[in-house]
């Protein structure tokens, strides 16, 4: 199977149907039994094109007699994909580019585009200057949208919360895939056993600086094949998700409320804390993601983790009351557009109903937790009205609450109360990220 044709396959579901980057390629790749270079080869150009859709479309437009909005999408994913390849890879023949992006027209049966196609693209190889961008004097919003393939709408939300200069090193952060982070199961090994059974299966490990336990992975082909992994010495969570549960600072013999849990990597890492002793009850609203965490709580040996449907938002018949609550919420993933690229171009990227429903789960989240128990308050995304705006709001609602300081050897980048964090990819490096931790002083 043609490589170009599997990653313009994903891009099209992606494009089309809305599917998720990461899920519509690791299917393909395992549909198609592409070897590693291959798979390399198509996830370079799905998440490239994907990354820098706004970029590309501006230098087609200025090759195209065409709007860009009346080219018709299969036609349109293709030159995407030339001309990524001519300009964004460094490996790839202009010829290459240019031939392969005309047969896979063909193959498609996009006969009549196919010549169209040809045209720009060779166009592009004969150029003396392949492209300008906006001027940064004259519109320098413009400029930033076109570098860096960033919605204005979120360039105006970064640049107002966090100011030019954190803007723009956030931008080039978003380009390329963020390495694997493992969490090593001390349940079952350390972190050096951990590194060395890598070493045997060719997959090179190291130590993360902010925590002994987390391993920054390299050259890991499939995960899920790993012995490593099927013997459950370790489970794929970010240094971000890692730090918000060392917020939470969950101890053995305690109980602790994960309200919106799946996958299950915030529990997971609860019980390795808990050293495996206490009770973890771990929610989510969508029954068909417990499994998630049913299989991985037993492929690493974890047994006091139990699941059960709950609607994070409305349910109150829980009768336990909690020393330890984590409410990781959902959010508008802005600080993970690195490893889903195609987030940033959503119609409701800033949707103002998020904040609010993330403010409900917070307070009905906050009943849970008897008094001197911590709630933890987490998202995955740079955005102030899903964060800091949110735990103001519930700090000054609730003064049966008080902000608990949070010190977790992380330096902060911007100023913000010391019970919130906010983790900045190209700072820290971590996923984006919010954590902020209260202590119930009062019932």
């Amino acid at each position: 199977m043609n490589t170009r044709y599997i990653a313009f396959k994903v891009l099209f579901a992606v494009e089309k149907d809305g599917a998720y980057s990461a899920i519509a390629l690791n299917n393909a790749i395992r549909e198609n039994d592409l070897n590693p270079l291959d798979s390399s080869f198509a996830s370079a150009l799905v998440y490239g094109v994907l990354e820098r859709k706004l970029t590309l479309d501006y230098i087609i437009g200025q090759y195209s007699k065409i709007p860009i909005k009346k080219i018709e999408l299969q036609t349109l994913i293709i030159l995407r994909l030339g001309v990524f390849q001519l300009l964004f890879m460094d490996k790839i023949p202009d010829s290459a580019a240019v031939n392969e992006s005309v047969k896979l027209a063909k193959k498609l049966k996009l006969y009549r585009a196919s010549g169209f196609i040809n045209g720009i693209l060779r166009g592009i190889t004969r150029a003396e200057v392949k492209y300008r961008l906006p001027d940064p004097d004259k519109d320098h919003i413009a400029y930033l949208k076109v570098k860096y393939s960033c919605p204005e709408k979120l360039l105006k939300l970064w640049m107002n919360a966090y100011g030019k200069s954190i803007t723009e090193s956030l931008l080039g952060s978003v380009f390329g895939r963020p390495r694997l982070t493992a969490c090593v199961n001390t349940l079952k090994a350390t972190a050096d056993e951990l590194i060395s059974e890598l070493a045997e299966s060719g997959v090179r490990a190291e130590k993360s600086e902010l925590d002994a336990n987390a391993l920054l992975l390299e050259d890991t082909g499939s995960i899920e094949s790993l012995k490593a992994y099927k013997n459950g010495l370790f489970y794929i969570q970010d240094m971000a998700s890692q730090l918000c549960v060392r917020a939470l600072a969950p101890k053995p013999g305690e109980t602790v409320i994960d309200v919106c849990s799946a996958p299950g990597g915030k529990s997971f890492t609860a019980a390795r804390l808990m050293n495996n002793s206490g009770r973890i009850f771990s929610f989510d609203i969508y029954e068909h993601k417990l499994g998630l965490i049913n299989s991985g709580a037993k492929r690493l040996g974890i047994d006091i983790i139990k699941t059960a449907v709950r609607d994070a938002e409305k349910d109150l018949d829980f009768n336990i009351e909690a020393d330890r609550v984590l409410c990781d919420v959902p959010c508008s993933g802005l600080g993970i557009l690195g490893r889903k690229p195609e987030i940033r171009y959503k119609k409701d990227l800033l949707d103002s109903e998020l904040p609010l429903l993330q403010y409900r789960i917070l307070e009905n989240s906050a009943r849970l937790v008897r008094k001197g128990g911590v709630l933890v308050y987490s998202t995955c995304t740079l955005n102030p009205d899903e964060n800091i705006n949110n735990v103001n709001r519930f700090l000054s609602s609730h003064k049966e609450f008080e902000p608990l300081a949070l010190d977790l050897g992380v330096e902060r980048l911007i100023d913000e109360p010391d019970n919130a964090l906010t983790l900045f990819p190209h700072f820290h490096p971590t996923d984006g990220f919010f954590i902020s931790a209260f202590r119930r002083i009062s019932l």
